[in-house]
């Protein structure tokens, strides 16, 4: 399906790049690509072998045109491909907080795909939402699925409404999860581990325990009971934790997150 499609990339930074390489590894040829980027131009080109154009000649070309770009961006983007966007384009979107009714309002023509990705697309591990605007088929929705698929899992959500805590929770998580993998790290090398040794720990410790939740299927609250062994360590640490109001500022980070990401797109 994809092998029949030029799919054109405009964003060939962090996101952009994890995409192309994830499409060339899974058999995609280089001639099936193209990509832009306002800077590396020349960069991209020789560390992926693909073509590189501007804005307007990539959307002429491609029938599937990726936008991962910034959202301060995207509206200079949108107005660059305009006149060669037609119905026959699928338009998939990465800016965050950028809703399909505003891309439609610029290009007109095309059809809309709304995504957020996150940044452990870089080593395939991301989780990315999938939003499939009113005139998109089955056929766009699993395209779209199979193109993040590409770098990790994929959730589709059938009301857009919903693409803002997406993006204040999977999509800034990471940023959050950094924060606690540095802060156990450093709670190891306080109580005298060395450093690499406690950032070794605390980074497995948390892979580790995101595993467990996806492969058992059980809620968190059980298996954090299936630790917490009566008058133990981990019931001491836990209370710290309680005590310190962490459960709170996380719910407060994802809402901060999304409302943000609400004004984003207003």
């Amino acid at each position: 399906m994809l092998k029949e499609k030029i799919i054109g990339i405009i964003g060939a930074g962090k996101m952009g790049s994890s995409l192309i390489s994830g499409l060339l590894s899974r058999g995609l040829k280089p001639n099936n690509i193209i990509a832009s980027d306002k800077s590396g131009m020349e960069a991209a080109k020789k560390k992926f072998g693909i073509e590189m154009e501007n804005n307007p000649e990539l959307a002429k070309k491609a029938d599937i045109i990726i936008l991962a770009v910034q959202p301060s961006d995207i509206y200079d983007c949108l107005q660059d491909i305009y006149p060669f966007v037609d119905n026959s384009k699928l338009i998939i979107s990465i800016a965050a907080g950028i809703k399909v009714e505003v891309m439609r309002s610029v290009l007109k023509k095309g059809r809309f795909i709304r995504v957020m990705p996150n940044v452990a697309a870089l080593v395939k591990e991301a989780v990315s939402a999938v939003y499939c605007g009113p005139r998109t088929t089955k056929e766009d929705e699993d395209m779209a699925v199979a193109i993040l698929s590409l770098v990790g899992e994929v959730v589709v959500i059938r009301n857009e409404k919903y693409m803002d805590a997406v993006t204040g929770l999977s999509g800034s998580g990471p940023a959050y999860i950094f924060e606690v993998i540095e802060s156990l790290a450093d709670g190891g090398v306080k109580v005298g581990l060395k450093r690499a040794d406690a950032l070794k720990l605390a980074a497995q410790t948390v892979k580790g325990a995101a595993e467990l939740v996806l492969k058992t299927k059980k809620h968190p609250a059980e298996l954090k009971d299936m630790v917490a062994s009566p008058g133990g360590t981990t019931i001491y640490g836990l209370a710290e934790l309680e005590r310190n109001g962490t459960r709170g500022a996380f719910i407060d980070a994802v809402v901060a997150a999304t409302k943000r990401s609400e004004e984003l797109g207003s």
